[in-house]
């Protein structure tokens, strides 16, 4: 299998579960024109040219971090409950993040003009908020345990404080936690993010 990504992208998440997944996986970088480390281009693979994209060893290719991600998991029985409200509240904590939270940070990326900035900086302030809310005082997203949810937010988190987005003090322990994860560690070292 193979995971194309760019280092600091949320990629990151799916390099974070596949380690955790104890999959055996090949990391393959990608270049802001879409050129892979390999030599390919990245839009041969998958047409819509994010990251990350998955390339499975029979050829088929998986796009969307939330499709890697629930692979991911359905495949090892690994960071996602089989059954439950755990599983459906981690799934709905990782749609809401790959969407609107995950959206909301174009602008900053973009260096859009300062008045789309700084909306996009309120609609995530909230957005984490609500994100919070959810979290409350348990370790993670749904409880003691890590799924992929954590995952994802760990990297949302990572670019909150890349773009000084305000986000409630809860995260900075929630961080702190992640951060010390044998699996975060490792990704963020391969990804050259030390």
């Amino acid at each position: 299998m193979k995971l194309f990504y760019h280092p600091g992208a949320c990629s990151l998440a799916v390099h974070i579960a596949l380690i955790e997944a104890d999959l055996p996986f090949e990391l393959v970088s990608i270049t802001r024109d879409k050129r892979t480390a390999d030599g390919r281009d990245l839009l041969s693979l998958n047409p819509h040219g994010f990251v990350p994209t998955l390339e499975l060893d029979d050829g088929n290719v998986l796009s969307e971090a939330l499709a890697n991600l629930v692979y991911i998991a359905e495949r090892t029985e690994k960071l996602l409950p089989k059954d439950g409200l755990v599983r459906w509240h981690a799934i709905e904590a990782l749609s809401f993040m790959t969407t609107e939270l995950h959206g909301n940070f174009k602008p900053l990326w973009k260096r859009a003009p300062e008045s789309e900035q700084t909306r996009a900086k309120q609609i995530l302030t909230r957005h984490f908020a609500a994100l919070a809310a959810q979290l409350g005082d348990k370790s993670f997203v749904t409880g003691a345990q890590a799924t992929i949810a954590d995952l994802y937010l760990f990297v949302m988190v990572r670019w909150a404080k890349t773009y000084d987005i305000e986000v409630p003090n809860l995260f900075d322990a929630y961080f702190s936690r992640m951060q010390e994860r044998a699996s975060v560690k490792q990704a963020l070292a391969e990804e050259g993010l030390g």
